[in-house]
């Protein structure tokens, strides 16, 4: 066997399992790996949005005015209709997941909040080419539709039809040329995936595969064929027969787009049984099916099914007006490929992007060939019950539909509980704490001293001379750090204090070439230890007012989003500040160092805002009478690893980040100067970027 003769199929395989297997034995990321990756899927994407246009002008040009109309109002209905059967199935699909405690670390998802969607804009192009340009996809099929319906009437229009039917093949066999690419640029995705992707993912991916597996095959074998057997002359058994031959090619190809030609000519040689239905089902076919392939239709709409497995694999709660806003806000950008949606969809919940690997090697492990066999049901059903409907030889079995209306989604939830009932039998444990208590340093250490009271001779007189006098005097800076100040400041596992700010300074101590000294304290300690020259600095704390008038701050070295951290199943009472401020019956809690006096009374003046002195307390059985906790993104992200039944939730309109600075003795200008200008180098060069990529948004170290 040569290696042309190997299936296109088989070759992606392989380098999707190669790609796994380099990149679990090889855990770093590899920057052509990664670029190549990207490559590939962009070159996936650049015939996509040509080919959904180009699809629609000829599919509907090709249309008389008069059996357009008609068939307009049927398939509207059909595909309404099936849409809403297939989305009820994927989104009662969440019942077999089962009741994992989930987190993860700080991203930009987490910070990003997600505007009204404006449905006007969103479809109708006043500028087409702007919508080509952004890939406004709804935009770019409410034009294309329109443009197919103005060329229905065009005198010569088969001339314009043949040469856009010959763009469209064209478009087709570019698409043909970059999937010849596909075993390097898959291999190169799996690669980048299993560096990504840690073991507890895994688990996950076995939930995921098993519930898109059900869903499919339920769908495709059962409800779809079961419909049309219902509702129109065809049988059950002819309608398996006919879409049978086409399921197995797209799967084992795992591409829709080559079965098309095969699945018009089986629904032709179906309704060539019926003499009455002969002409409309072939029409019917030749146009609707290679539309189906532009809708959000058939195996598309299991990307929503991603959707929610990774909310609840992040840990987000999700509501029943979270299904409506992906129902209504998702489903219009799966116009496109899913690939194209995903990023926007995954927003939809703030899941991290991360994420976005896991659903590519979902897709190419296994999805993205299951999502075929749904689209061939769907292409073949839509066909045959319209064309019926064109006909008037709709029916209605009822002893049928009563029988399957009952049988069918009590087997489904009866599945799906047995499904839920496995999986809690499979050893998942939870991993997010483990993952961020072992963390250590990145960059080189420096001599360490870890005190947990301050400890201030009797004698001591505050000493006048500036901090880098006294660092230089003493050969050791002396840094206080705030206590339950995650992920800034914090004891690992082996008890090692570690964290964001802590590394930072042990940078400084390792330029100014001294050892450095930590004393765990209490905020209030801050003001007059570094006042009487006892401390020389602290751990960073938010630019606000309140913090301004006690310390001296160097310049920021980080930001923070404002957000809420709340319990998972009270995310939506949090999503918009109106409701947050305006909610008398809200409590909120606001650690001590946030705590900025004037703007929350001038915020909360119907709901109370409580001042407490640490995170923690939030946490206690004994507080939780307080609602959400008002906090840095970042800071409330590390919590969630700690306690995953809890959220981080931005308010709508997202406001200006706060920034976090070193508080440093009053009026010691020397020092404030050096700080100024020792944070501006540590920013240029990236060592606050890399150490930020770290401690807060949980990054492997990249050397």
């Amino acid at each position: 066997m040569t290696l042309k003769s190997i299936p296109l199929s088989v070759k992606i395989l392989a380098g999707l399992f190669l790609g796994i297997a380099i990149g679990l034995v090889w855990q770093e990321q590899v920057q052509l790996v990664d670029k190549l990756a990207q490559a590939f899927l962009l070159l996936l994407q650049m015939t996509a949005l040509p080919y959904i246009a180009l699809s629609l002008i000829v599919g509907i040009g090709g249309l008389s005015p008069t059996k357009a109309k008609r068939a307009l109002y049927y398939s509207t209905i059909a595909i309404v209709s099936l849409i809403a059967i297939v989305l009820l199935f994927i989104f009662i699909s969440p019942i077999a997941f089962p009741d994992w405690e989930n987190a993860d670390f700080y991203s930009v998802n987490t910070i990003k909040t997600n505007e009204e969607i404006d449905l006007v804009d969103l479809f109708i192009p006043a500028n087409p080419f702007s919508a080509f340009a952004y890939a406004v996809i709804p935009s770019i099929v409410l034009f294309s539709f329109f443009i197919g319906i103005g060329l229905m009437t065009v005198r010569y229009k088969r001339r314009a039809i043949l040469v856009l039917g010959s763009l469209l093949q064209s478009v087709a066999n570019i698409n043909g040329i970059v999937m010849s690419l596909a075993p390097i640029g898959v291999f190169c995705i799996g690669w980048r995936a299993a560096v990504t992707i840690d073991s507890s993912q895994i688990d996950g991916l076995v939930v995921y595969f098993a519930s898109a597996i059900f869903i499919v095959l339920i769908l495709s074998l059962v409800v779809l064929p079961v419909l049309v057997a219902i509702i129109t002359p065809y049988r059950y058994r002819d309608v398996i027969k006919t879409s049978r031959s086409a399921m197995i090619t797209a799967f084992a190809t795992g591409s829709f787009l080559v079965v098309i030609p095969l699945i018009v000519e089986k629904i032709k040689h179906l309704s060539a049984k019926n003499s009455n239905m002969h002409d409309d089902s072939e029409t019917v076919a030749e146009i609707l099916v290679p539309i189906t392939f532009s809708l959000p239709v058939g195996g598309k709409l299991l990307a929503l099914l991603f959707v929610l497995f990774a909310a609840w694999f992040s840990g987000a709660h999700v509501s029943v007006g979270d299904y409506f806003n992906l129902a209504f806000a998702g489903l219009p950008q799966l116009f496109g490929t899913s690939t194209i949606a995903m990023p926007f969809l995954l927003e939809l919940f703030n899941v991290p992007s991360s994420m976005f690997d896991m659903f590519i090697i979902s897709e190419n492990l296994l999805v993205g060939r299951l999502s075929t066999i749904l689209s061939v049901s769907f292409a073949v059903a839509l066909p045959l019950i319209i064309a019926s409907a064109l006909q008037h030889q709709l029916t209605l079995k009822w002893r049928h539909l009563i029988r399957n209306i009952i049988i069918i989604p009590a087997l489904t939830i009866a599945i799906l509980f047995v499904l839920r009932f496995s999986f809690d039998a499979i050893s998942h444990q939870y991993q997010g704490y483990e993952k961020f208590i072992n963390r250590d340093f990145i960059l080189a250490p420096v001599k360490t001293k870890t005190i947990t009271e301050p400890k201030i001779p009797t004698s001591y007189n505050k000493e006048h001379r500036s901090a880098l006098e006294r660092i230089k005097h003493r050969g050791t800076l002396r840094v206080g750090y705030f206590r339950d100040d995650l992920p800034y400041s914090f004891h690992n596992k082996q008890g090692k204090l570690v964290g964001f700010d802590i590394e930072i300074l042990n940078q400084l101590a390792i330029d100014l070439g001294v050892s450095i000294e930590f004393v765990r304290i209490f905020h209030d300690q801050a003001a007059p230890l570094l006042a009487n020259g006892y401390l020389d600095i602290t751990s960073g704390i938010p630019v606000i007012p309140d913090n301004m008038t006690k310390y001296t701050m160097t310049i920021p070295y980080s930001k923070q989003t404002v957000a809420f951290i709340v319990k998972d199943i009270r995310r939506n009472e949090f999503l918009e500040w109106s409701k947050v401020t305006n909610n008398e019956k809200l409590t909120i809690g606001i650690p001590e160092t946030f705590f900025y006096k004037t703007a929350v009374t001038r915020a909360f003046q119907k709901g109370k805002a409580w001042e407490i002195s640490t995170p923690r307390l939030f946490f206690k059985e004994e507080y939780q009478h307080i609602d959400g906790m008002l906090f840095g993104a970042a800071a409330a992200s590390a919590w969630t690893l700690l306690y995953p039944d809890y959220t981080v939730v931005v308010p709508r309109p997202a406001l200006e980040p706060l920034s976090m600075a070193f508080p440093i003795a009053k009026n010691d200008q020397e020092f404030e100067l050096f700080m100024r200008n020792w944070i501006t180098m540590k920013q240029q060069s990236g060592t606050i970027d890399k150490l930020f990529n770290y401690w807060i948004a949980g990054k492997n170290d990249e050397n």
